[in-house]
């Protein structure tokens, strides 16, 4: 289990594979939740996942596809797009600049 400190994250990836703009919508969710935290929210697909990443969140469907292409990246899996506890998680570090385990 890795350990990023929610004040280390400068960009957060929100990767998707199927298109269906449900991650589109969590990734917007994400900008405007963390605006005034200075975090880069970028929606990528899972494949093209950029080197730069702090946190990569994704569809626990499509999570060892991520630590594939993003090995020494943290990937935070969720099951629902809007709401997950997961990924309320990942807010609340990036927040209070608390410590998120993955």
């Amino acid at each position: 289990m890795a350990t990023i400190n929610g004040k280390d994250i400068r960009k957060l990836v929100v990767a998707c594979d199927a298109g269906m703009g449900s991650s589109v919508m969590l990734a917007s969710t994400l900008r405007k939740q963390l605006g005034k935290s200075g975090v880069t929210v970028e929606h990528t697909p899972v494949n093209s996942i950029p080197a730069d990443a702090d946190v990569v969140v994704c569809h626990n469907g499509l999570a060892a596809r991520a630590r594939s292409v993003a090995p020494d990246k943290p990937i935070v899996g969720f099951q629902v797009f809007l709401g997950d506890p997961a990924v309320t998680r990942v807010v609340k570090a990036i927040q209070q600049g608390t410590d998120l385990n993955v």
